[in-house]
C-alpha cells in the first residue's frame, strides 16, 4: 500500500487501532481519529480529533477531510446504547444514528471525489454482528448498522464502476477490553459457549480482513456486509 493514504476512525483502541497498525505495516500513511484532543494511536500514524455526536463539528471535519486525498476510508468509530424499545429516548436513539451512519455518511461523500480522480478506491465501514441479526435492547444500535449496511450497498452500485470497492465488515464478539469490562470472565465464558469456534475474535483477526479488503488485492468484492464472527451469526 506504499503511496495510499488511509484514515481510520476510532482508531485510538480495540479494533480500530489493529486496523491502523496493519494498515501501517503495509506502507500505507494512516491517520486516526479519536475524540480526546491530545489522543494517539499506534506510532507512525497521524491524528485527527473528532467528535462525531456533533453535527456541524462533523460536517466541517468532513469538508476538511475532503482535501486530503484519501485512498481508503474505515469507518469504525461508533457508539452503542442499550435500552428496552419501549424506554429508547429519542435523543439517544438520535445520537446513535448520528455517530454510527451520518457521520460515514458524510466522510464517504467527502473522499469520494478524490477516490474517482485517482480512479482507485476503498471504502470499510464497521459494522456488527447486530446488523445482520438482532437481539432484545439493540434497538438503536441494530437500526445504525442494518441503515450502515443499506448506505453501504447503495454506495457500492454508485461507485465500482469508478474502481471504488465499499464494503462492511461486520465484527462478532471480539476479545477487546470494553468486551472484557461489560462482560467480565464469567459473562465471556458463558458467551463463548454460542460461538461454533469456541472462542472470542482477536482485533488482529479483524485488522487483517479489514486491510485485505482495503488493498489492491481484492479487485472484486464490494457491496457486501461480511461477518467475522466464529459462525455465530449461521447457527
Amino acid at each position: 500500500m506504499n503511496g495510499k493514504k488511509a484514515l481510520v476512525t476510532g482508531g485510538t483502541r480495540g479494533i480500530g487501532f489493529s486496523i491502523a497498525e496493519h494498515l501501517r505495516d503495509q506502507g500505507a500513511e494512516v491517520t486516526i481519529t479519536g475524540t480526546q484532543p491530545d489522543g494517539c494511536g499506534p506510532d507512525g500514524c497521524s491524528y485527527l480529533s473528532a467528535d462525531f455526536s456533533d453535527l456541524p463539528a462533523t460536517r466541517s471535519f468532513a469538508t476538511d477531510v475532503a482535501g486530503l486525498g484519501f485512498h481508503i476510508l474505515i469507518n469504525n468509530a461508533g457508539i452503542n446504547i442499550n435500552s428496552p424499545f419501549a424506554d429508547i429516548a429519542v435523543d439517544d436513539f438520535m445520537k446513535v444514528q448520528q455517530v454510527n451512519v451520518t457521520a460515514p455518511m458524510l466522510l464517504c461523500r467527502a473522499v469520494i471525489p478524490f477516490m474517482k480522480k485517482a480512479a482507485w478506491g476503498r471504502i470499510i465501514n464497521i459494522s456488527s454482528i447486530w446488523g445482520i441479526i438482532a437481539k432484545e435492547d439493540r434497538g438503536p444500535y441494530a437500526a445504525s448498522k442494518f441503515a450502515l449496511d443499506g448506505l453501504t450497498a447503495a454506495l457500492a452500485a454508485e461507485v465500482a464502476g469508478d474502481g471504488i470497492l465499499a464494503n462492511c465488515v461486520a465484527p462478532g464478539f471480539i476479545a477487546t477490553d470494553l468486551t472484557r469490562r461489560v462482560l467480565g470472565e464469567d459473562g465471556i465464558r458463558e458467551l463463548t459457549k454460542q460461538v461454533p469456534v469456541g472462542r472470542l475474535g482477536e482485533p488482529e483477526e479483524v485488522a487483517a480482513f479489514v486491510t485485505w479488503l482495503a488493498g489492491p488485492q481484492n479487485t472484486f468484492i464490494s457491496g457486501q456486509n461480511l461477518a467475522i464472527d466464529g459462525g455465530f451469526t449461521r447457527v
